[in-house]
């Protein structure tokens, strides 16, 4: 009887989250940042924030065939 009542709780959250996935998203964000602000501070969350900003945006440009070193050039390049 406990089983049916998980498993059809299952069901139902999944079907949820498959439905509102922007929002669940949003939520599992902003509680993972509320609680690395509550743990590690405000500056430290930013600066961990911007590097893996940084690392999906490298990380996407290899993924579409740039070259790191490419890439590298174009930013730090006059």
């Amino acid at each position: 009887m406990i089983k049916e009542i998980l498993k059809d709780l299952l069901e139902a959250l999944l079907k949820y989250i498959k439905s509102n996935i922007g929002k669940t998203i949003g939520t599992f964000i902003g509680i993972i940042f509320g609680i690395m602000i509550l743990s590690l501070g405000f500056f430290k969350t930013i600066f961990i924030i911007l590097c893996a900003s940084l690392g999906y945006v490298l990380g996407e440009k290899i993924d579409e065939g740039e070259n790191l070193k490419d890439i590298l050039l174009k930013v730090f390049h006059k």
